[in-house]
């Protein structure tokens, strides 16, 4: 079989080299790839966002999987044109990429379907953006591009200056282009953080390890967020009931939403986690976690059944550490 796997980061390296392992899989391309991947799949000269010259490639070489890293191709569409060529693809549709492309989306859903989520205001006007701040109590409050800015478009503002700072900067000088022209205020919370994935087929989801990412870029969860620092998995011990009341009240909740909402999502979905009385629910495959998450596969599932069973709409959970699928 040959599989094509999206993308050029650290995240598309580990998909390379563990789907090159099953005995399934006669040849692995990464389109545009790196360094990385070159040691492990043949690197294919075409963004990750041309979407006609990935289909055209595929159609030529008779891809009979493909798997997407990034979000940006995602919430392109890139789902959307493969299987209206009726080509086998993991990964949610356009519409389900907008969990993670749109952030006020996200919170929307959240709201819709009483997902445990901090308080939010969204504003596409930077006048009366500036004007919620100022008429709000001066204090923190967390200021994020709606849209997507590789993991660095959001601030958590110590007062009402540092909001001030962050807004212009998104909405002002557009350091996020298209991505800035709509921001999201969000309550702070504070606690222990966790980020939990989930592979669903839009009914089923079977949930992989907690993991933990670290943004910041100095010591001490300072500075600036960057795109991901590094992650590790486990990070800490979930009793049962924590454990089941996040599927409970934030993943499947989300996962029945989009349905009712008629909105395919298949592949994986990704909750960043706040463990305060509330909890905070986002949507993303990033690469550190990613990393994480196939070191987790290796233990004990195999990684391309899971992809190829996943985009074949198929799930059906077998015995394991966490369960999984294949077609």
């Amino acid at each position: 079989m040959k599989v094509l796997v999206v993308g050029s980061g650290g995240r598309e390296h580990a998909l390379c080299w563990k789907i090159a392992q099953s005995p399934l899989v006669q040849q692995v391309y990464c389109a545009p790839g790196n360094a990385g991947t070159a040691e492990v799949a043949d690197n294919v000269d075409i963004s990750a966002t041309d979407i006609a010259g990935l289909l055209s490639f595929a159609k030529r070489q008779q891809i009979e999987l493909t798997v997407v890293g990034p979000e940006d191709p995602l919430c392109a569409g890139i789902v959307d044109e493969f299987r209206e060529a009726d080509l086998k693809i993991f990964g949610p549709s356009r519409a389900g990429a907008n969990v993670e492309g749109s952030k006020a989306f996200a919170r929307d859903l959240c709201r819709q379907n009483r997902i445990p989520s901090p308080a939010y205001w969204v504003h596409d006007n930077i006048s009366n953006a500036h004007g919620f701040l100022e008429n709000r109590p001066d204090g923190p409050v967390v200021v994020k591009a709606s849209g997507l800015a590789a993991g660095k478009g959001v601030v958590v503002a110590k007062d009402r200056a540092e909001a001030r700072a962050a807004l212009w900067e998104c909405m002002a000088t557009a350091r996020f282009g298209e991505a800035g022209k709509t921001v999201v205020f969000e309550e702070v919370l504070e606690g222990p953080e966790l980020s939990v994935m989930v592979l669903t087929d839009g009914h089923t989801i079977i949930p992989f390890e907690p993991a933990r990412d670290h943004k910041p870029v100095f010591d001490e969860d300072k500075g600036p967020n960057t795109g991901g620092m590094g992650a590790v998995s486990p990070v800490m011990a979930l009793s049962n009931r924590i454990k089941h009341q996040i599927e409970d009240q934030v993943l499947l909740p989300a996962v029945h939403g989009l349905n009712r909402e008629e909105i395919d999502f298949h592949g994986f979905l990704y909750a960043g986690l706040m463990l305060t009385h509330r909890m905070v629910s986002n949507a993303r495959l990033i690469g550190p976690l990613c990393d994480r998450a196939h070191n987790i596969m290796a233990r004990g599932l195999q990684a391309f059944e899971i992809l190829q069973g996943e985009a074949g709409f198929k799930m059906v959970r077998l015995s394991g550490p966490a369960g999984t699928f294949t077609k």
